[in-house]
């Protein structure tokens, strides 16, 4: 699941890159430590960080999905556990840049701007088990945080300071099995009015 996020993630910033960036860049979901980067990425690079994965308690919910198939059958559903996934997204200029500073932060500016003007995945880029969501994923971006003391944080990975900022989608888990819960009921109701009484049986009979 968390990597189908991570795909969407890419054709998300595929789609709404200026494609002079795109040009340059690598997508990546590394680690951003003192060994950035990987002999996998290639400089420029756009990173995503996965620093942070826990529920979203406000929108928990008790209620269950009740559906019918084909057959008249009724099954129940849970709800899904709705899921916060923040990122830590950071610019690499290239090595050999003469500008590095300049080229980190026009990076930033265009992932920001793209990222800005989508307040959800769209489903047309959902990946893998994230096509199956009953709502577009929503997102935050340029918000604080669960990453506190950002300092401490480079510091634990063995790399310098740099610009960064975060990035949150929810997305949906399931969980829970489908209950099966039968065929519907049928009933049948005999209606009597006041002063009224029941026919008299035929005396044939």
């Amino acid at each position: 699941m968390i990597d189908d996020l991570d795909r969407s993630l890419t054709l998300l910033l595929q789609n709404a890159l200026p494609q002079e960036i795109l040009d340059q860049v690598t997508i990546s979901f590394a680690t951003p430590d003192e060994a950035f980067p990987p002999q996998s990425v290639t400089l420029p690079a756009l990173n995503l960080f996965l620093y942070d994965i826990h529920e979203n308690r406000e929108l928990r919910t008790n209620e269950w999905d009740l559906e019918r198939d084909e057959q008249g059958l009724f099954t129940r559903e849970r709800a899904p556990v709705r899921v916060d996934c923040s990122y830590l997204v950071t610019a690499w200029p290239s090595a050999s840049s003469t500008a590095p500073a300049l080229d980190e932060h026009r990076l930033l500016s265009a992932v920001i701007m793209a990222l800005l003007r989508y307040p959800t995945l769209p489903t047309a880029l959902l990946q893998g088990n994230l096509e199956s969501a009953t709502i577009e994923p929503p997102t935050i971006a340029l918000q604080q945080g669960q990453l506190q003391g950002v300092a401490e944080f480079w510091q634990a990975l063995g790399g310098r300071p740099r610009a960064a900022f975060n990035y949150t989608v929810t997305i949906e888990l399931q969980p829970f099995d489908l209950i099966p819960a039968g065929p519907p009921v049928l009933e049948k109701r005999l209606v009597f009015e006041v002063g009224t009484s029941l026919p008299e049986p035929d005396g044939d009979t």
